[in-house]
């Protein structure tokens, strides 16, 4: 194992209690995401004078796929196999068991698949939780796809935290409460709550104490996955203002300035209720609020790997990478993982699952909802960007009659960029 950093290590002893034998060598002592991109290309580098055909590299870090894809063509030509495999689920599936997606060229995925399918998570019927990707980056561009959705749903989470630490007034405490029932009972059956659940109870001890800040850096899947989605013409709204959010966050400096600059401060505020059966009806709101935010951040994910397996001419099958989510990975979800396999079941080469009958009409249930959390917290100055984006995601992708026609006209009249007429067909552009 090259690389014991925090996946390396935890690996590496996953891959020991297997019964493999493991050599760990870590070619620095900075930081190793910072040293990614160096440490993979000296690995092929230094490695080189002493492989033989047939050998394999497994990159199970967080890597570009673009990366992956060029080491890749200084291997092919040696016969030797180098694997490109996403491990979610954080150091401690990494130790225990992680979802793994490895991408490569075939004959190197064969002779790997067993190994994996021995380390990988199980789900709840015992199934590996691993499997083929497909040739190229595509095994990390998948592993991108999931922390680019993983992005959106924590983004909901803590929203939806605020809300019900702050517009209700509720105790950490008893909004664990409501995150172990979410996660129990409902669509909401997903990892990430029930972890968040264990840590919120012992974070309510140290409430006046404790401020949770975060840096973030200059690369990474976030910023991947929002540049692929800015190229590849996805729009993908809840995930991306999920990751605007967290560099605004990241920069309390300037965020302190822009406070003292501002005549009037936004403080958040408490949403009046009636009854305690009026509030328990808005936190029943929020839970399928949160879930339909939830959704579509699996739909504007998942719209993303689509068109990035047309463009590359990967062929990825979709049910496979749901089953690769079902265990092991922070974005895992039951009653979502089975809505969405069943889908792809039915329909393999479903591109945006928006199109699909079975997912339009769970949104459009989810709606009211959604719509109702939106529109309460707006009014308190909640704190709610991914929220709101999946409710104008909703319904601006289901409209036929947009305000952005004036915004062609402009940019016509201006640039002769050209437009559609509405009684032609798309994609048929005059000026």
């Amino acid at each position: 194992m090259i690389g014991a950093g925090s996946m390396g290590g935890m690996m590496s002893l996953l891959f020991a209690e297997l019964g493999l034998n493991v050599s760990a060598y870590d070619p620095s002592d900075e930081n190793a995401q910072a040293l990614l991109n160096v440490v993979g290309d000296k690995t092929v580098e230094n490695v080189r004078p002493y492989l033989e055909a047939g050998d394999i590299f497994l990159d199970a870090s967080n890597e570009n796929w673009l990366n992956t894809e060029r080491r890749q063509a200084i291997c092919n030509p040696l016969k030797v196999h180098y694997i490109g495999a996403g491990v979610s689920g954080g150091y401690q599936s990494a130790r225990h068991g992680p979802s793994i997606s490895p991408g490569g060229d075939n004959e190197g995925l064969d002779k790997i698949m067993p190994l994996l399918k021995r380390a990988a998570a199980k789900d709840s019927e015992g199934r590996a939780c691993v499997a083929k990707v497909g040739p190229g980056g595509s095994g990390h561009y998948t592993k991108c796809v999931h922390n680019f959705i993983e992005q959106g749903l924590m983004s909901t989470l803590c929203e939806v935290w605020g809300i019900m630490t702050k517009c209700l007034e509720l105790s950490y405490e008893e909004v664990g409460s409501i995150f172990e029932q979410w996660n129990s009972d409902g669509p909401l059956l997903t990892f990430a709550e029930n972890k968040i659940q264990q840590t919120i109870t012992p974070m309510s001890l140290r409430k006046s104490r404790i401020k949770l800040s975060k840096t973030l850096t200059k690369q990474g899947t976030g910023i991947w996955g929002t540049q692929e989605a800015t190229r590849l013409h996805v729009p993908a709204p809840t995930i991306m203002s999920a990751h605007i959010f967290r560099i605004a966050s990241a920069d309390a400096a300037q965020r302190l300035n822009i406070q003292e600059s501002l005549t009037k401060e936004f403080p958040v505020e408490t949403i009046p209720f009636t009854s305690k059966k009026d509030k328990k009806t808005f936190i029943d709101d929020l839970q399928t609020a949160t879930f339909a935010a939830f959704l579509m951040s699996f739909v504007q994910g998942l719209d993303l790997l689509s068109h990035a397996s047309a463009e590359n001419k990967w062929s990825i099958d979709f049910a496979s990478i749901i089953q690769i989510w079902r265990a092991g990975c922070i974005i895992q979800s039951d009653h979502i993982s089975d809505l969405l396999e069943q889908v792809y079941k039915n329909s393999p080469s479903e591109t945006n699952l928006l199109i699909n009958r079975s997912i339009a009409q769970t949104l459009s249930e989810s709606f009211p909802a959604l719509k109702r959390v939106v529109l309460k917290s707006i009014g308190a100055n909640a704190h709610i960007p991914s929220l709101s984006a999946s409710l104008e995601y909703i319904k601006y992708m289901g409209s036929t009659d947009l305000p952005t026609q004036f915004m062609e006209a402009e940019l016509d009249y201006f640039g002769r960029h050209m437009f559609d007429f509405k009684s032609a067909r798309p994609g048929k552009p005059v000026t």
